[in-house]
C-alpha cells in the first residue's frame, strides 16, 4: 500500500548516478517533485526489482518511513528505488558475457579493471549500497556492545573519540563519496574514505587511509542527504548516527574473523 505525502514547494532537485557513457563516472539526472499542494505517494521497497542479470537488489530490511526523522521516507525511496536500482542493472549490463558475469560482488570488486568506468562505478555503487542498507536500522543509535565494542575502544581509545574521527572524516571530504570502517589486514579498525562509488575492497584504487574489509559505510554522496538536510551535511551525518545498527556492524565485524 502507498502512502500520501505532501509538499508545498515546487522545484527540482538533481541528483547524481551513474553514467551510462564510458570514461564518466557521474552524469546529471533530473527527479522532479511535484507541484505545490500536489499529492505523491510513497511506495514498498518490496515492489523494486531490477532487470534480469547476475545481481538483484538486497531487500531493504525495514519500510521507507522507518529511519525517520533521520532519513524521510521520500528521501530513502528515491535513494533505493531510483538510485540503488540503477546501480543494479547498469552492473547487470556491464558484466554480461564477461568473466565477472557469475562471480560474488566481492570477487568482482577485487578483479574489476579500474580503467573500466562502467564496471568500476556501477559494481561499487552496487556493494556500497547493499551494506549501507543493512547498517542502519529503526531503534537503532545508542553504542556498540560486545566484541566489537572492545575493538573501538582498543583501536580508536573510546567509542567518542571513534565518533568524532568518524564526523570529522565525513564533513571533511571534498565532493560525492563514502566513509568506511574497515578491517585492515592487520585486523586493526580503520576509517577510511573514498571518492564517487568507490569502496576500500578494490586493490588499485586511492583511499583516504586504508584498504580493508568494509564493516560500516557511510554515504556522503548530494542525494543521499539533499531532500532532508539540504546543504547541511554537517546534520545528515550526525543524524547517521541515529539509525546505525550496531547489532549488524558487530557481526560484519565478527564475519571477518572466519574468513583470515
Amino acid at each position: 500500500m502507498r502512502k500520501p505525502f505532501f509538499l508545498i514547494p515546487s522545484f527540482l532537485f538533481v541528483f547524481l548516478l551513474t553514467s551510462c557513457n564510458k570514461k564518466e563516472l557521474i552524469e546529471v539526472v533530473e527527479v522532479p517533485l511535484p507541484a505545490a499542494e500536489q499529492k505523491i505517494t510513497i511506495g514498498n521497497p518490496e515492489d523494486v526489482k531490477a532487470d534480469d542479470g547476475s545481481f538483484q537488489v538486497e531487500a531493504l530490511p525495514y519500510k521507507y518511513d522507518a529511519l525517520s526523522p533521520s532519513i524521510s521516507a521520500l528521501a530513502l525511496e528515491l535513494h533505493y528505488s531510483k538510485h540503488y536500482l540503477t546501480y543494479t542493472n547498469n552492473l547487470n549490463k556491464a558484466i554480461k558475457g564477461t568473466p565477472l558475469e557469475n562471480l560474488t560482488i566481492e570477487e568482482v570488486l577485487t578483479k574489476l579493471d579500474i580503467n573500466n568506468a562502467d564496471m568500476r562505478n556501477n559494481a561499487g555503487g552496487y556493494y556500497n549500497h547493499s551494506l549501507f542498507w543493512k547498517i542502519m536500522g529503526p531503534k537503532a543509535g545508542g553504542v556498540p556492545k560486545d566484541t566489537l565494542a572492545g575493538a573501538i575502544t582498543k583501536d580508536f581509545g573510546s567509542f567518542e573519540n571513534f565518533t568524532t574521527q568518524f564526523k570529522n572524516t565525513a564533513s571533511k571530504h571534498f565532493g560525492s563519496g563514502w566513509v568506511w570502517l574497515v578491517v585492515d589486514r592487520e585486523g586493526k579498525l580503520q576509517i577510511t574514505s573514498t571518492q564517487n562509488q568507490d569502496n576500500p575492497l578494490m586493490p588499485l584504487v586511492p583511499v583516504v587511509g586504508y584498504h580493508g574489509k568494509p564493516i560500516l559505510a557511510l554515504d556522503i554522496w548530494e542525494h543521499s542527504y539533499y531532500i532532508d538536510y539540504q546543504y547541511k551535511r554537517k546534520n545528515y551525518i550526525d543524524a547517521f548516527f541515529n539509525v546505525i545498527n550496531w547489532n549488524k556492524v558487530n557481526e560484519n565485524y565478527q564475519a571477518t574473523f572466519k574468513k583470515k
